[in-house]
């Protein structure tokens, strides 16, 4: 079965940056678009980012212009750069793949990667 691992979350100050990296233990990337989502304690888990096979990419309105995401398929991996982070942006962070990029995710879910932005 398909693992998903993600890392690269860490604690970091507001306006820093952080790459987080999503990577897939079988070749899923090239065939699935891939979705970053992050949950925050007493919140509901919410989509951040969709990259499909072509590359079209979709941001949520509370962090276009500040995050990137970017995925290499010869690496199996999927990158969401993070850039002039905020406390909001605090939470765990999980990659999924789906169908097509309003689709469900398709994968059981991985352990994800905290992000803590704080002073």
């Amino acid at each position: 079965q398909v693992q998903l691992v993600e890392s690269g979350g860490g604690l970091v100050q507001p306006g820093g940056s952080l790459r987080l990296s999503c990577a897939a233990s079988g070749n899923i990337f090239s065939r699935y678009a891939v979705a970053w989502y992050r949950q925050a304690p007493g919140k509901q888990r919410e989509l951040v980012a969709v990259i499909t096979t072509g590359n079209t990419i979709k941001y949520a309105d509370v962090v276009k212009d500040r995050f990137t995401v970017s995925r290499d398929n010869a690496k199996n991996t999927v990158y969401l750069q993070m850039n002039s982070l905020k406390p909001e942006d605090t939470a765990v962070y999980y990659c999924n793949a789906r169908l097509t990029m309003g689709g469900p995710t398709i994968l059981p879910w991985g352990q994800g990667t905290q992000v803590t932005v704080s002073s």
